[in-house]
């Protein structure tokens, strides 16, 4: 479990982890935060939109430096997909693309071709993200020109699907309706691969529900993740930040650990590069003080330290 510790001096700095819930943007969960801990400086890493639930990782104070590594972490997913109609946002969100699939070519569907074509779909593969994103085109979000009626076509990017595992399905007249847990790279979007799966298996697809489970490390299903509610009701109580987990504890899960004494702490502290580490080549590795403090991410080469990113310990 995560050590917490939300403020050091006068500042507040750590991690939430937030089980959003449906109906909110990720910015309205951010909001939420900034009112509850009482600070501006509040970030978050890596989207879910609105209809989507689960784990919204929010860095505070000097800790949202350690975002930039949080990012680019894999993910984990629940999603459902409805096989037997397309829709020009590749979720139920959207508007039905065409006819919707006949009985006869759901009735194709069979167990034997749904699991050959998420067999394709798994793996390294190129992947064309859905027009409604949030990828900028010359400058503009792609899911505004979208919706400024603009028809817009993304470039393929290489993405890794290291697990596609369906995990139930169930056949109706009008849709065959597929469950499935999906482990991903980072900028792997769910919804493609629901408007691809219905593509590949000629009746069009889309998705109907998403949660976020898992991202890198971090766990949707412990108790280090807070509901919305709860982060909420700590703000009125003036307890909010004891629900962070440390810059430290963070660190710790992500990186390799070298622990610093107080004269490379005031060195470190002050710029300067360490010298005679005792740890293996490495970029980033966490410099954890004696009082188990994060003071700085560094890149180690051959005993040499370098300061990545420094964190402070006080106002």
């Amino acid at each position: 479990m995560l050590g917490r510790a939300g403020s050091v001096g006068a500042v507040i700095s750590g991690l939430l982890l937030v089980d959003k819930p449906a109906g909110l943007t990720s910015h309205d969960v951010v909001a939420r935060a900034r009112r509850a801990l009482g600070t501006r400086k509040v970030g978050h890493a890596g989207t879910l939109d609105p209809a989507a639930t689960g784990l919204l990782t929010l860095g505070v104070g000097p800790a949202t430096r350690l975002l930039t590594y949080l990012v680019g972490l894999d993910k984990q997913y629940t999603t459902t997909i409805r096989l037997g109609q397309a829709t020009t946002t590749d979720d139920a969100e959207g508007e039905p693309l065409g006819e919707a699939a006949p009985t006869a070519a759901l009735a194709a569907v069979t167990d034997e071709r749904l699991a050959a074509e998420v067999t394709r779909l798994t793996g390294e593969i190129d992947q064309i993200p859905s027009s409604v994103s949030a990828i900028k085109v010359d400058g503009r979000r792609s899911y505004d020109r979208v919706r400024a009626g603009e028809e817009v076509t993304l470039a393929s990017r290489r993405v890794t699907v290291s697990a596609f595992a369906v995990t139930a399905v169930r056949r109706g007249p009008d849709a065959v309706e597929v469950d499935a847990t999906i482990d991903c790279s980072s900028g792997t979007y769910i919804r493609a691969l629901a408007r691809d799966l219905g593509t590949a298996l000629a009746v069009g697809g889309h998705l109907t529900a998403l949660r976020r489970t898992r991202v890198g490390p971090f766990a949707v299903d412990t108790p280090d993740t807070i509901t919305l509610d709860a982060l909420v009701s700590a703000g009125e109580s003036g307890s909010a930040a004891s629900l962070l987990a440390t810059p430290a504890h963070v660190a710790e899960r992500l990186f390799p650990v070298v622990a610093v004494d107080d004269a490379q702490t005031r060195d470190l502290s002050h710029g300067k590069k360490l010298d005679g580490l005792d740890i293996a080549d490495a970029s980033p590795v966490a410099a954890v003080d004696p009082q188990g403090r994060l003071v700085a991410l560094l890149s180690v080469e051959r005993g040499r330290a370098r300061i990545l990113t420094g964190f402070p310990q006080d106002s």
